[in-house]
């Protein structure tokens, strides 16, 4: 893939995301890919990424990635961006992350993301009511 092939792919993965297209964004990902954040340093197959995913489409509304940088790389993107959506109670919701995505044959094979600690305990206190 060349460089403007990788940001058309970045412009599809964030957009079914935002879409709440979980078909579309599993798709995305080779099967054995490695996805990986900061806030607890474990690494998530796709299935484990995807329940994740699913409870984050169900519980937040008005889904939408800030673009703040988008950048192809030797082998994917690299993509700074606020996560922005709505709370269960209402409230505006906003998560600043970078995320570093290696891919290989068309697909995601690896995604490090690099999350707002004290933001993502807003996602966590809502998961531990759902």
């Amino acid at each position: 893939m060349n460089a403007a092939e990788y940001l058309a792919f970045a412009e599809h993965f964030v957009g079914s995301i935002e879409r709440g297209d979980t078909a579309a964004v599993r798709a995305c990902y080779a099967p054995d890919a490695k996805l990986w954040h900061n806030t607890d340093g474990i690494e998530q197959t796709v299935d484990q990424n995807m329940k994740l995913l699913d409870w984050y489409i169900k519980t937040m509304t008005n889904r939408h990635y800030r673009i703040l940088r988008r950048v192809a790389l030797e082998d994917g993107f690299l993509q700074m961006h606020v996560l922005e959506a709505t709370q269960p109670d209402g409230q505006p919701f906003k998560l600043d992350a970078c995320v570093v995505v290696r891919m290989a044959n068309g697909v995601i094979t690896r995604l490090d993301e690099y999350l707002d600690s004290k933001q993502t305990a807003v996602l966590a206190a809502f998961g531990r009511r759902s």
